[in-house]
């Protein structure tokens, strides 16, 4: 039930999605498009990018209704929506973990994209497309690549003699952060009890998956061990310790990384926008560079998080919401936006080597940042890879498992990596009904 939700748009239109079957125009002979969201600053782009739309197109204006709820009450009422076959918004952002539960069978509610997304496809990061697809069908369009990055705190880092630049691998940041640990007595990385996030990094990079071929669970695999077992390790030597807030995007980790408490933060891109907000004090000390990797690895990051925006399949304007979307979410100008709004990376590339964007002096995180993050992402560009468990329909119960459970048990409560996995495994297993 949604308690709350704020109409971004005064727009008095009635809807336009689920059981409505003609498109309805207003007097001024726009469309209207009904979108649900769980984010205002995803509003303030989507607004941007409409009012643009009908500057390029004044035969073709659409009236966007934005309307934003609670990120669970949204989630809960399109997936009410979708299993009646009624009530469906023209458009809906979906968070990633969300998705997958929006594609199931051989009818999904939402529309293939793929057509709509055909002027733009080539400069799009495909990792991304790939996590919101199907069967070759494109069900929805990505918000940011939330490439894995390592901030850098280059005061703390100097002053203790650490060079980052010389960390490539995740031998030596372990090695990097043992060094650190043992000169100052503070921590070096952070080892995330609440937020499964860095550990598919390494599992990715490790060739691993979180499910077997058939899509059962399978936690305990091989690569899942040695990944677990190499974070497990760093704990041990001071590499990474526990932050307060239980990950890096919380108010007490804010208040911990801003005090100079950690060093080395491995976090999506994204994170640019935490720094800038909440620990402007931080402004001129912290250097992006690319996150650690797996000696030997082709994988040399992923994508973390993330927004799915979709166009219901039983939309009576469903051809030119799909037109706007792609323009709305990857168009260059839509790129722009969506750094210059909202501080994160990306996935149209060809942005990447716009130096107009990219070393623009009066961009707030161009100033706040000592490297660019553009040159980062130029640099681990051809080794983006797609984390197939990120698509998995049962990875949410996985992800609450190591969030609530595993991590915890891995990283603060001394139990050895493969028993931890091996329980997880286990209870896993019983929850989905696969044992």
């Amino acid at each position: 039930m949604v308690v709350a939700a704020m109409v971004l748009s005064a727009t008095l239109a009635c809807s336009s999605g689920g059981a409505q079957q003609e498109p309805t125009v207003n007097a001024d002979g726009s469309t209207p498009m009904e979108m649900w969201i769980f984010g205002e600053l995803h509003g303030a782009l989507y607004e941007q990018m409409a009012d643009r739309w009908n500057e390029l197109n004044p035969d073709r204006q659409i009236d966007l209704e934005l309307t934003v709820y609670p990120y669970q009450d949204m989630h809960n009422k399109l997936q009410l929506a979708a299993n009646s076959g009624a009530g469906m918004p023209d458009l809906a952002d979906i968070e990633v973990t969300k998705f997958a539960n929006f594609v199931r069978g051989d009818n999904p509610p939402l529309m293939d994209l793929s057509q709509a997304a055909e002027p733009y496809r080539d400069d799009i990061v495909e990792a991304r497309l790939e996590l919101y697809s199907r069967d070759d069908a494109l069900y929805g369009y990505p918000t940011h690549v939330g490439a894995f990055v390592t901030f850098y705190n280059t005061e703390l880092l100097e002053a203790a003699g650490i060079d980052y630049t010389t960390i490539e691998t995740w031998d030596d940041f372990a090695a990097a952060g043992a060094e650190y640990s043992a000169a100052t007595g503070k921590a070096f990385g952070t080892a995330n009890t609440d937020v499964f996030f860095v550990e598919p990094l390494v599992i990715a990079q490790n060739g691993g998956s979180l499910f077997a071929e058939d899509g059962t669970v399978q936690v305990d695999s091989a690569e899942v061990v040695s990944s677990m077992e190499m974070m497990q390790d760093m704990v041990e030597s001071g590499a990474i310790s526990p932050i307060p807030g239980s990950s890096p995007d919380d108010e007490e980790a804010y208040g911990a990384i801003g005090r100079g408490d950690f060093a080395a933060i491995v976090y999506p891109a994204w994170y640019t926008s935490r720094f800038v907000d909440y620990m402007p004090d931080l402004a001129g000390k912290i250097a992006i560079a690319p996150a650690p990797v797996v000696a030997g690895s082709d994988t040399a990051t992923i994508g973390g998080g993330g927004t799915g925006t979709a166009v219901s399949a039983s939309s009576p304007v469903k051809d030119l919401a799909a037109e706007w979307l792609a323009f709305a979410k990857l168009s260059p100008e839509a790129n722009v936006a969506v750094w210059e709004i909202l501080g994160f990376d990306p996935v149209n590339m060809s942005v990447w080597d716009d130096d107009a964007v990219t070393k623009n002096p009066d961009n707030a995180f161009n100033q706040y940042f000592t490297t660019n993050l553009f040159d980062v992402l130029n640099e681990v560009k051809d080794g983006i890879g797609h984390f197939d468990s990120f698509s998995s329909p049962d990875l949410p119960p996985v992800n609450s498992r190591f969030g609530t459970v595993t991590l915890a048990e891995i990283y603060e409560g001394g139990v050895p990596a493969r028993e931890a996995l091996e329980q997880a495994q286990q209870e896993l297993q019983n929850e989905l009904r696969q044992g």
